[in-house]
């Protein structure tokens, strides 16, 4: 096997290229995941998922990350930081580097993601309404009682009235 970097479909950013124009490339893997602000775990998952794939190996195996690459993990990390699901990763990575897609591609899955995140977070609200209901209730005394604990074992028995607390 070559220890030559790959050549990629897409380019790097100048901003990307002019602030690792000093750095050597390509790089180990913990070298890599250091510049992508990732961990060599995470890295190693990535590209088991596909995520990131034709990596580059030395005659003795290790793994070569070149700069593009390391932009690659970056749009990856920031896609996590942003909630996308692996999956959805995966066609965004595809879009990105398709120069021909069209941006409403694009906003469609971001449109659905927020959309899942909104349900997600009403979802929270109303456990955070219940669970603030169940401690205005909850005496918080020396006294064995509590409802808390009360609905939290009636849950799921029909007519247990534990639901009207909730909400």
């Amino acid at each position: 096997m070559s220890t030559a970097p790959r050549r990629l479909a897409h380019r790097v950013p100048r901003a990307v290229a002019g602030h690792a124009a000093a750095l050597d490339w390509p790089v180990a893997i913990g070298t890599a995941a250091e510049r992508a602000g990732v961990s060599a775990r995470m890295l190693r998952h990535y590209e088991s998922l596909g995520l990131l794939t034709g990596v580059a190996r030395t005659d003795s195996g290790y793994r070569q990350y070149t700069e593009a690459d390391v932009h690659t993990l970056r749009f990856i990390r920031r896609a996590r930081d942003l909630g996308f699901s692996m999956e959805e990763i995966a066609t965004l990575l595809g879009l990105w580097q398709d120069k021909q897609r069209a941006s409403s591609q694009v906003k469609r899955i971001a449109q659905a993601h927020i959309d899942n995140l909104s349900e997600r977070i009403a979802a929270m609200q109303a456990m955070q309404r219940s669970l603030q209901a169940l401690v205005h209730c909850c005496h918080g005394d020396d006294r064995p009682d509590c409802p808390i604990l009360d609905d939290l074992a009636m849950a799921g028995i029909p007519n247990s009235g534990a639901a009207d607390v909730a909400i």
